[in-house]
């Protein structure tokens, strides 16, 4: 269908060197002198060239190469794959570019080449400082290398991020308070926090059902995640999304994007891409349509996922949306009602306990277009 330009890009590399026990996603552990690597990485470099070749690549304003563990290709392949991307558009330092990286596989080289070729954000999946809990994830670093790897980023990236988990088996919410205040005292400027997830189909759900370790606790979750901004908020850090922390400036581009609904192209196994137009949105994963929204439903869609984020909707955004959906207004309101939702500054923002219930906050918004 005729569609709005691409404005994300991104770039899948489903690969690791160990599948951590937690992991559902489109990820394999693989030798890394694996020719399946090289075949993967070159025809996602003849996509890409396809794809500008069409055009779909010249308004592309953040690129994300994710996983897996896109570190773990190699120099090599990722020097390759960033060479084919800058001649393809225009990588520019205007364009978030931004990696995602482990520190077992994060070397001082590597970052020097990819930081040459065009990336300008960098962030790392440490998950915990504590030897003890990166053993109990699976991870294949300890708190030592992951150090490293930050400092290692920090001389050539401005721009290095961090992942942090709680809820982790036998993880205190002392514990996490440290993870996040080392994250601190190593000079990052973005910090994403999730809760741990026992995903089925993963050797933690085994795990659990075997009584070998414990379900997450929520209410233990819902602490920890309420206990980052007393570290984060005195070092200058804001929350701007659900999950993530960042100082003034230092937002991630590329996920604002997915929550304010901006069309989106994704290259690689299991990448999905949203198309749209004024009309109509799909969203298409391996050749499959996983959605297909009219315009009443899209506009229920961005109201709900704008609720991911700190500034949540304007007044102005509502009252839009409201000449399509009569009842926005009400079903905002009740949200209010329910302190789910607060009204501040001229927009609709959700509260802290809003997120905590995320599910019925975001139905609720979705229910507004069946």
């Amino acid at each position: 269908m005729p569609h709005d330009p691409y404005k994300a890009l991104y770039v899948h590399l489903p690969f690791c060197k160990h599948r951590c026990a937690y992991c559902d996603f489109t990820t394999s552990a693989v030798a890394r002198d694996s020719v399946e690597i090289d075949e993967y990485v070159d025809n996602l470099i003849l996509d890409i060239r396809r794809k500008a070749k069409e055009g779909e690549l010249s308004s592309i304003e953040t690129v994300y190469l994710g996983g897996g563990t896109p570190s773990y290709v190699g120099q090599a392949r990722l020097s390759k794959l960033l060479y084919a991307l800058g001649v393809s558009m225009e990588l520019t330092p205007d364009v978030e570019c931004s990696m995602e990286s482990n520190p077992e596989s994060l070397t001082p080289e590597l970052i020097r080449d990819i930081y040459a070729l065009g990336v300008n954000r960098l962030s790392i999946g440490v998950q915990s400082f504590d030897d003890g809990l990166l053993k109990t994830l699976d991870r294949v670093h300890d708190s030592a290398r992951a150090k490293l790897a930050v400092a290692d980023a920090l001389e050539r990236f401005d721009n290095v991020s961090i992942d942090l988990m709680c809820g982790v088996p036998g993880q205190t919410p002392d514990m996490f308070q440290a993870d996040v205040q080392t994250a601190v005292d190593l000079g990052v400027k973005h910090v994403s926090v999730y809760p741990l997830t026992i995903e089925d189909h993963t050797p933690f759900r085994r795990m659990v059902d075997a009584g070998q370790i414990p379900d997450v606790n929520q209410d233990q979750e819902a602490l920890m995640m309420s206990m980052a901004p007393n570290v984060l908020t005195p070092a200058g850090f804001h929350r701007y999304e659900v999950a993530s922390y960042a100082l003034e400036g230092y937002e991630c581009k590329h996920n604002i994007a997915y929550w304010t609904g901006v069309p989106y192209l994704g290259l690689g196994v299991s990448a999905v891409t949203m198309t749209q137009n004024d009309a109509r949105r799909m969203r298409v994963q391996d050749g499959e349509v996983q959605d297909d929204l009219d315009r009443r439903q899209m506009c229920a869609e961005d109201l709900m996922m704008k609720m991911r984020m700190t500034r949540g909707v304007s007044n102005e955004e509502l009252m839009a949306a409201a000449v399509l959906i009569p009842e926005a207004l009400d079903v905002f309101n009740s949200l209010v009602r329910d302190n789910l939702v607060k009204r501040e500054d001229g927009r609709w923002k959700p509260t802290f306990g809003g997120w905590l219930l995320g599910n019925e906050l975001y139905g609720r918004i979705y229910e507004l277009a069946p």
